[in-house]
């Protein structure tokens, strides 16, 4: 597939998506939801890539959705399909469903770690796309605007349930409430940002962070390891997390992936894990849409 509103790029095992509508702050549109997870999907499926970054082009990350069409924006690609004969709204119509589920589906979904590079501003389906991504990386330059009560609308991308988790309720609700600006200080203190950097040296950092992901690490590990973190926020009772924990150590302590980690570690080198993703994931992988699975082993 070519792009055309966002560029891909590969540098060894490390793949930049970048957002590239720069005269529009990187709004989503124009096609770029398609090619974003398009690109998402060819990153993912390529055994070879360890990691992803994802950018923007310009002095902005993403200015969320679309509005240029005035206050029409919402409504314009809604029909009446959901309403029912008797006037009652019928809330599974996919008419209903708000769009940017997609990728919270693709994101959640990912096997391999994905470092958001927050070049600039990013506000609505911008700010919330991020909260996707497992690093949050910014330039001085950035801010959040988490606007969607100052547009008579609600929150998307999942963000009710990323943002509290990533800083707390009160805070998220503070910032939706208000819809202010969010600047990288208070950001970084609330854990919404990992680190923040003037803006030449951003996209430096977020490589370098990529490669040492890439270079030191097992790739099946950090496939697990990004499934058992995010999943586990969601279950109730921290001995379910063990349990998968337990599965985990006991297949790649049989595989050779764990051998060469301590043999590199004595020979004083870079570790060359030769189990892949996915050709190597072990046999309970996925385990939390298989509840036989945990009636089987509790």
């Amino acid at each position: 597939m070519s792009y055309e509103t966002i560029r891909f790029e590969l540098d060894g095992p490390v793949a930049t998506i970048t957002l590239n509508r720069p005269e529009v702050l990187n709004a989503m549109g124009g096609g770029m939801t398609r090619e974003l997870l398009d690109a998402a999907n060819r990153a993912n499926d390529d055994s070879d890539v360890r990691a992803i970054i994802i950018t923007g082009e310009g002095r902005g990350f993403c200015s969320g959705a679309d509005i240029s069409r005035g206050t029409g924006s919402f409504q314009e690609s809604r029909t009446d399909a959901a309403i029912r004969p008797d006037g009652t709204i019928d809330y599974e119509h996919p008419e209903v469903i708000e769009g940017s589920g997609i990728f919270v589906e693709r994101f959640f979904t990912l096997d391999k770690p994905v470092i958001a590079a927050i070049n600039g501003p990013c506000a609505g389906l911008g700010a919330s796309l991020p909260l996707t991504m497992d690093i949050r990386l910014a330039s001085e330059t950035a801010h959040f605007n988490f606007l969607f009560a100052r547009r008579g609308m609600l929150p998307e991308c999942a963000s009710t349930w990323f943002l509290p988790r990533l800083v707390g309720v009160s805070k998220a609700l503070e910032w939706c409430y208000t819809g202010r600006r969010v600047g990288m200080d208070e950001a970084r203190e609330a854990g919404l940002v990992n680190a923040v950097y003037p803006a030449d040296e951003l996209m430096p950092a977020a490589k370098a962070l990529a490669m040492e992901i890439a270079q030191n690490s097992a790739p099946v590990s950090v496939t697990l390891l990004r499934h058992m973190m995010w999943r586990g926020l969601g279950l109730d009772h921290p001995l379910k997390a063990h349990k998968v924990e337990s599965w985990g150590a006991w297949h790649r302590s049989r595989g050779p992936d764990s051998g060469e980690g301590v043999k590199s570690f004595f020979e004083k080198r870079a570790p060359d894990f030769p189990m892949r993703v996915p050709a190597d994931m072990p046999d309970f992988f996925p385990w939390w849409d298989d509840s036989a699975i945990w009636q089987r082993r509790s």
